[in-house]
């Protein structure tokens, strides 16, 4: 009896009793205030809402999805600052050594992409995955947040005996290469993938490469061949680190690290260094120096205190100090 009712399909108010207990609602908000001393900057100081996110989580059976909404925030241009839609996958889960997922989602492309804006550490992304990751990308893609639609494998192999972490992780996956709410514009389609290698719990250590190109609004086809390597540690200490080259398009490169102490009375201290080289020239270079401080009032509640010191190449204030107040708050 036990077996025949589990090779039947769920009924409705089976699925109705897992979508009661299963699905969370949620959503975080990101204030700034933030100052400049760059003289090639028009606003010097500013305050906003550099982020907004609503979301809901559900699981029925083996299938995991998931809906996120932008409801606010800082874009690049005035297109984007509608509300609009950045997750909506659906991800069978049945086994940890092989899953599929399916509609829009991050990019499999390094370590820092995938990690949500409250775990950085430095205040908000590396220029390495603003610019060759699909945030303010480098081949002009509009605004997609790492996004894009496709199809992707990923699972966990080998499970250690001592601790039980597994010791392989590969990702790949299809994507439309247009980023995210945009249809297909060519018959090419992007090919990401990452592996990395866990020795011990808390430490990976990845490569990660991309093929593909995107179709600009002008009908331009710019390539994407792109790789990167990594090293992301998770204990009471925290360090990631990264490099990452795009050999098309002219060409460019970046590398970050971040580092972070262990939390101190709900405290934590980080430093990062940020390198970005368009044409992989350090006459186009822009580093940035940097020193983070948080402070957690509540697990939901955090101020992060940002400070960069800037050489900046391309521009002609080469050389210029930045700070930001950032307020987390989640639901």
């Amino acid at each position: 009896m036990l077996v025949v009712m589990a090779a039947m399909p769920l009924s409705a108010q089976s699925i109705g009793e897992q979508l009661k207990q299963n699905t969370t609602f949620g959503g975080y908000v990101i204030g700034r205030v933030n100052g400049t001393t760059c003289k090639d900057t028009d606003v010097k100081a500013d305050m906003g809402v550099r982020l907004a996110r609503a979301y809901v989580d559900t699981k029925i059976g083996d299938f995991a999805m998931k809906l996120q909404l932008h409801l606010s925030g800082s874009p690049l241009n005035k297109k984007e600052n509608a509300i609009r839609l950045v997750d909506a996958w659906v991800e069978w889960q049945h086994w940890k050594e092989f899953r599929v997922k399916f509609g829009q989602f991050k990019r499999c492309f390094t370590f820092e992409n995938p990690m949500h804006p409250w775990l950085l550490g430095e205040g908000t992304y590396a220029q390495l995955t603003d610019r060759l990751a699909g945030y303010n990308d480098r081949t002009g893609e509009h605004a997609s947040n790492g996004r894009d639609f496709g199809l992707q494998f990923q699972g966990d192999l080998f499970t250690s005996r001592r601790d039980g972490h597994r010791w392989l992780h590969y990702m790949a996956g299809v994507y439309t290469g247009q980023g995210i709410n945009h249809a297909d514009k060519n018959t090419m389609k992007d090919f990401i993938g990452g592996l990395w290698l866990m020795p011990i719990k808390d430490l990976q250590i990845g490569a990660f490469g991309w093929y593909g190109d995107y179709v600009r609004d002008d009908g331009t086809t710019v390539d994407r061949r792109r790789y990167s390597f990594g090293i992301n540690y998770t204990g009471d200490w925290t360090a990631r680190a990264e490099y990452a080259v795009d050999q098309a398009a002219g060409k460019a490169d970046a590398w970050y690290l971040v580092a972070g102490t262990p939390s101190w009375h709900r405290a934590k201290f980080f430093v990062h260094y940020d390198v970005y080289r368009e044409g992989r020239s350090w006459d186009n270079a822009h580093s940035i120096y940097g020193a983070s401080a948080q402070y957690h009032f509540h697990p939901n509640l955090m101020l992060q205190l940002n400070y960069g010191f800037h050489v900046n190449k391309t521009m002609e204030d080469e050389r210029y100090h930045a700070v930001d107040l950032q307020c987390y708050w989640r639901f």
